[in-house]
């Protein structure tokens, strides 16, 4: 969030020009994983490992090399870094036979990664992910024409982005004769899988990686629940005081792993009611109300319309604790603004059944949360403002990221001291919710059980791609509908998402949308109405609803925005 009005703030991504052939390439959720490869497949791929360094492969402008450091398996794997004018597209051709289907596959870390075939003789296909952080798998198939004997696989970064990583690329199908490398054989059994955390009701495992394994399943009680790439997962929708066992396979082309040995895991109690949400009504408003003066309107929070359900005190400010938080009201910058003032209107605002929470972050916030130490002193930072002020939880704006693995142990801690009744509400960039291996999408899975809403913000962003895997330009219905559908379908429950908006032109340096348009995008999810060229493959009559910045720029334009959106939220179905 901007607390200078209308500057907007550069993405640093070139979306606009991505290709028609990558954008096809996206799935909601992830990749579709292809057929399982026949006993007869080979990888056709050679040195798939970067085993031989960069033997059998080409790398534009020399940037390709070979490391021994992140590797996904053996001990060498691709480094390649783009420059302004070069996307580091590393390629080796591959012997295929015609008229057959091929599985094409990767794993990749770090910028942003692509994976693709040319020279099919029918349709060439591509796939790629935004920042990884860890190794993710990218996987499509392709069919080869009558008379295609050879295609060409590549992979490459994105222009000045960051280096990419790559391993164990593979063409698995029918033996083209041209020397790949060995088919792989069934993985060994996954072991020390531990319980990470539990709540009441979900249980948190982890094992360490396998050499060889593409993928990982979960079995809980001795059937199988879920298919997972990482060697994590989150088992959720289980009842409360319960104790269930859990096992892990590995899997890849050539079968499954027998099964590790087993572990169980014990939900805690219910502790008499739910998760994040508390007594929320089930389509809610956010506003973030501004504790500085940047043109808007200052208001006390007893100015803030009854229109807003959830209130995100804008900003906590991180301290030299690392991972820590604090909380200054600005007074002087407020008219004289008191603390009791303050504290007794958010009690005033509980009172009529408003949620109060205190934002970490926005456009400038420097919080870190990348250890177990910085972890631990967010949680009790963040609780200790909760008792101090009355706060009914915290609200997640990191806009210069976030790790996903301390991030999830941050808000876990967190909730272990709140109970049932915490409110955590996120409000992420359109570029942290492109992919569900972006770190603030896997937080916000980590944390579906305890999590209120997710309010992306939909503006300063220019164009991004929708669910269904086309181009859409901000300040349109389809931007808000495309977009929120790769939410939608990659995990978070519809209750958990809100459309992010600008108040007002001032209030950011683009994306504001009129009321009008924020509401056609709503029916458009809910109900199927008003829709704009996109069209979602269902309805979400259980979404949220919407989101503002800020509440003192709906007031600087007449409480337009609370009063356009606002009604029109609480009346959907």
């Amino acid at each position: 969030m901007d607390r200078a009005p209308g500057i907007p703030r550069p993405t640093g991504r070139r979306l606009a020009a991505w290709s028609a052939a990558t954008a096809l390439a996206l799935a909601v959720a992830g990749l579709a994983a292809a057929s399982p490869a026949s006993a007869a497949d080979v990888n056709n791929v050679r040195n798939a490992g970067f085993e031989s360094g960069l033997t059998g492969w080409t790398c534009t402008a020399g940037s390709g090399a070979t490391v021994t450091s992140p590797v996904h398996g053996g001990t060498s794997a691709l480094k390649a870094t783009p420059a302004g004018q070069d996307t580091a597209k590393c390629s080796q051709t591959v012997a295929v036979k015609p008229n057959s289907t091929y599985t094409l596959s990767a794993w990749v870390q770090g910028g942003y990664a692509y994976l693709g075939v040319t020279g099919t003789g029918t349709t060439d296909v591509s796939t790629w992910t935004p920042d990884t952080p860890s190794w993710k798998q990218l996987q499509t198939t392709f069919t080869t024409g009558s008379s295609t004997t050879s295609v060409t696989v590549y992979t490459h970064g994105w222009y000045g982005q960051a280096a990419y990583y790559a391993d164990d690329l593979s063409v698995y199908g029918p033996d083209g004769g041209g020397g790949g490398d060995p088919a792989p054989t069934v993985p060994a059994a996954p072991a020390g899988l531990t319980v990470t955390g539990t709540t009441s009701s979900s249980v948190s495992l982890s094992w360490p990686a396998v050499t060889g394994a593409t993928g990982y399943n979960v079995y809980r009680d001795g059937t199988k629940i879920t298919a997972v790439s990482g060697t994590s997962a989150t088992v959720t929708g289980l009842a409360a005081s319960t104790a269930y066992s859990f096992q892990v396979t590995a899997a890849n082309a050539a079968g499954e792993s027998a099964k590790s040995a087993t572990v169980t895991g014990t939900t805690t109690g219910s502790g008499g009611g739910g998760g994040g949400g508390g007594s929320l009504p089930k389509h809610a408003v956010t506003g973030y109300w501004q504790n500085f003066n940047n043109g808007a309107t200052v208001q006390k929070l007893s100015d803030v319309p009854s229109a807003y359900d959830i209130i995100a005190v804008s900003f906590a400010d991180a301290t030299s604790t690392p991972g820590a938080v604090t909380f200054n009201l600005d007074s002087a910058g407020l008219g004289g603004y008191t603390v009791d003032q303050f504290k007794a209107d958010i009690k005033a605002k509980q009172a009529a059944g408003k949620k109060v929470v205190i934002s970490v972050g926005g456009e400038k916030g420097s919080v870190s949360v990348s250890d177990a130490n910085s972890a631990a002193n967010f949680a009790n930072s963040v609780y200790g403002l909760m008792q101090t002020y009355g706060f009914d939880g915290v609200d997640i704006d990191l806009e210069n990221g976030l790790n996903a693995t301390y991030m999830t142990q941050a808000l876990r801690s967190l909730s272990a001291k709140a109970g049932p009744s915490l409110i955590i509400t996120m409000a992420p960039q359109t570029i942290d919710m492109q992919s569900t291996s972006n770190s603030y999408f896997q937080t916000a899975l980590n944390v579906k059980d305890i999590l209120t809403v997710v309010n992306m913000q939909y503006y300063n962003s220019g164009s991004m791609l929708g669910c269904d895997g086309k181009v859409y330009s901000q300040g349109t219905v389809d931007f808000l509908t495309a977009l929120a559908c790769i939410q939608l379908e990659g995990g978070l429950s519809p209750s958990q998402v809100g459309l992010g908006l600008p108040a007002s032109t001032r209030a950011a340096g683009g994306g504001y949308v009129s009321p009008t348009v924020v509401n056609n995008a709503l029916d458009c999810l809910t109900k199927a109405a008003n829709c704009g060229t996109f069209k979602p493959s269902r309805t979400y009559p259980d979404l949220r609803g919407a989101m503002t910045w800020s509440t003192n720029w709906d007031a600087a334009s007449g409480n337009a925005w609370s009063n356009g959106v606002g009604a029109h939220v609480h009346a959907l179905p």
